[in-house]
C-alpha cells in the first residue's frame, strides 16, 4: 500500500483560522476530520500506519542563503492554539518535526526515498516539482506528475520567483510569460538553458533562487544547477 506524505502546517494553520472563537476542541476535530478525509481519498483500506504527518520545526537553512527570506511575513500573527495544534499532531498523529529545513523538505525527502508510488497531501504548489503521486485536499484533486514535470514546475519557479515566501523571480515575469520562455523544452538541459538565457547569465542569482525553491532529496543538499556532462542537477 502506498504511504501517503501529509503536510501538517497546512492542516494546523486552516484548522486554527478556520475555527476562530470556537472552542480547541473544534479545531481538534478539523485537525482529525481532515487526517481522516485525507486516508479516506488516497487509501483504498484507510490505515494510520501508511500516513506520515510532517511539521515544521527551527532553524532554516534557507536564511542563511537570503537573510530577506519570508521578511514579507514579519509581523504578522500566528493562529492563536497553533503550538497546541502542532503539540496534538505529534500525540496523536505522530508528526515529525524537521530541524534546520521545512516540513517541506522532510517530505521531499521522504518521497524521493518512497519512490513515485508515494502521495503527498497538500495544497501547497512547492510540491509539484516532485515526481509522485499529489493530492490537494481542499480540492479534492489527485495529480500525477512525472519527472520532467516535476523539473518543468521548479524551473519555472526559478523565472516566477514565490511571492509567498519573498523570492523574487525575474521582473514582470508571471506565469504565462514564463511559459513562454520555456516552450518547446523537452529535457532538463533545455529548461536550464532557457533559464539562463532569460536571466541574462546571471549564473548566481538563478543558483540563489534554485536553491531557495528547491526541495531537498538528501540531507543537507543544496541545489547545484544543471551539470552538463553528468547530464542532470547536482547537489553541493
Amino acid at each position: 500500500m502506498s504511504k501517503v506524505l501529509v503536510d501538517g502546517d497546512i492542516i494546523a494553520y486552516k484548522s486554527c483560522y478556520g475555527t476562530l472563537d470556537k472552542p480547541f476542541e473544534d479545531t481538534l476535530d478539523k485537525m482529525d476530520s481532515t487526517m481522516e478525509y485525507i486516508g479516506e481519498s488516497c487509501l483504498f483500506e484507510p490505515n494510520n500506519d501508511h500516513m506520515e504527518v510532517f511539521l515544521t520545526g527551527k532553524g532554516n537553512f534557507r536564511y542563511d542563503l537570503y537573510p530577506e527570506y519570508k521578511a514579507n511575513r514579519k509581523g504578522s500573527t500566528k493562529p492563536e492554539n497553533l503550538s497546541l495544534s502542532y503539540g496534538y499532531l505529534i500525540e496523536e498523529w505522530g508528526a515529525k518535526v524537521s530541524s534546520e529545513q521545512e516540513a517541506d523538505d522532510d517530505i521531499s525527502i521522504r518521497a524521493t526515498e518512497l519512490g513515485p508510488s508515494c502521495i503527498v497531501a497538500s495544497i501547497d504548489k512547492d510540491f509539484l516539482q516532485l515526481p509522485c503521486n499529489h493530492f490537494n485536499f481542499v480540492k479534492g484533486t489527485h495529480t500525477k506528475v512525472s519527472e520532467f514535470e516535476g523539473l518543468y514546475s521548479f524551473y519555472k519557479q526559478i523565472l516566477t520567483g514565490d511571492s509567498v515566501d519573498n523570492i523574487k523571480g525575474l521582473w514582470q515575469v508571471g506565469d504565462k510569460k514564463a511559459t513562454k520562455i520555456l516552450e518547446g523544452c523537452k529535457t532538463e538541459e533545455d529548461l536550464w538553458d532557457c533559464v539562463l538565457r532569460a536571466y541574462d547569465g546571471d549564473l548566481d542569482s538563478v543558483l540563489l533562487n534554485g536553491r531557495l525553491l528547491w526541495l531537498r532529496r538528501e540531507e543537507k543538499e543544496l541545489w547545484g544547477g544543471y551539470n552538463k556532462k553528468e547530464g542532470s542537477s547536482e547537489a553541493d
